[in-house]
């Protein structure tokens, strides 16, 4: 089947899939955390957008109330709560930059690649929309690691924590159609609480070392007084 036969909800789908996966690649390219934040609230905007989109045309009113959710906590509570610890920490000026930016650029593009590869056999009997929802979740979450991984910055590798479960929760709406709402309701509530803790412990790091920087925090040694 081609994108050409499919309805107007999976090409809406599929567009919407590919923005989240082009939101990835953003954020792994960017190198202001100000900038890095407002990227993944676009993202909790898209997520949202593909969870109510779900929900009205498959009749699913539950995820109206996931859609809610996606859009007030990822879309504006926890970028908000990230760009103020940033501009309170003083680190709207800093530059995260990567040491090899092209070879990162070709390593996104490479698991992006091995993820279709990898969810061809899963969904070989499925429609085309589950397939590249399924194959842009798994990238979407390869693509926080990574993100996680290149990055020097305490803050950036909660974004990209926060973008893996972004991935997860798309392949839920799209694929299964959502989880029960107890489980997202609860889901979301982790993740809030989540962000409130780095938040916290962030401050903390910074007061007692002046530095969010990974690379600093893996040399610290534990000194006898």
């Amino acid at each position: 089947m081609s994108i050409t036969d499919l309805d107007l909800y999976g090409q809406a789908i599929l567009l919407l899939a590919g923005l989240i996966a082009l939101t990835s690649f953003l954020m792994l390219g960017q190198s202001r955390l100000v900038r890095l934040v407002v990227i993944f609230a676009m993202q909790g905007f898209l997520l949202a957008a593909a969870t109510a989109l779900a929900a009205g045309v498959l009749n699913y009113p539950h995820l109206y109330i996931s859609a809610a959710l996606s859009l007030v906590l990822k879309g504006i509570v926890i970028p908000f709560l990230l760009h103020r610890l940033i501009r309170r920490l003083g680190l709207h000026r800093v530059m995260d930059t990567i040491d090899h930016p092209a070879r990162v650029m070709m390593a996104g593009a490479s698991l992006v690649v091995f993820s279709y590869y990898v969810s061809l056999p899963v969904v070989a009997h499925s429609p085309l929309v589950t397939l590249n929802a399924i194959a842009v979740s798994l990238a979407v979450v390869l693509l926080g690691m990574l993100l996680m991984i290149t990055r020097r910055q305490a803050v950036a590798h909660v974004v990209g924590f926060m973008s893996i479960e972004n991935g997860l929760f798309f392949a839920a709406v799209v694929s299964t159609y959502g989880m029960p709402m107890v489980v997202e309701l609860g889901v979301a509530f982790d993740v809030l609480v989540a962000a409130v803790v780095f938040g916290v412990f962030f401050f903390q790091i910074s007061a007692s070392i002046d530095s969010l920087n990974v690379d600093q925090l893996s040399k610290l040694s534990e000194v006898d007084k």
